[in-house]
């Protein structure tokens, strides 16, 4: 257990934060978890990347994602990126080679 400045949830809340956490979608995890942190103020980020095993890029761009309503609007309601993110399609197939 991480122990730091922030506040901390007990063992069966975060056990129960973390089953919920796994069943959501890439968007919906990176935001639950900046408002996580949002929430617990000083010293947090450090505790809740480990509580649900996320990296610091990831919890930044939720952050500002969160507080930044141009971003955030960049993001269609039933896609998890925003346009042109992700891996780029192959244009051409790559030829039998014997």
């Amino acid at each position: 257990m991480y122990k730091g400045f922030c506040k901390q949830y007990s063992l069966e809340i975060e056990t129960l934060m973390v089953l919920n956490f796994n069943r959501l979608s890439e968007k919906e995890r990176r935001h639950c978890a900046s408002l996580e942190v949002i929430k617990l103020g000083y010293g947090s980020k450090t505790y809740i990347q480990n509580l649900f095993n996320i990296g610091q890029k990831t919890l930044e761009r939720g952050i500002m994602e969160l507080n930044n309503p141009d971003l955030y609007a960049q993001i269609a309601q039933n896609k998890q990126r925003r346009s042109g993110g992700g891996r780029k399609k192959i244009l051409q197939p790559l030829s039998n080679q014997d």
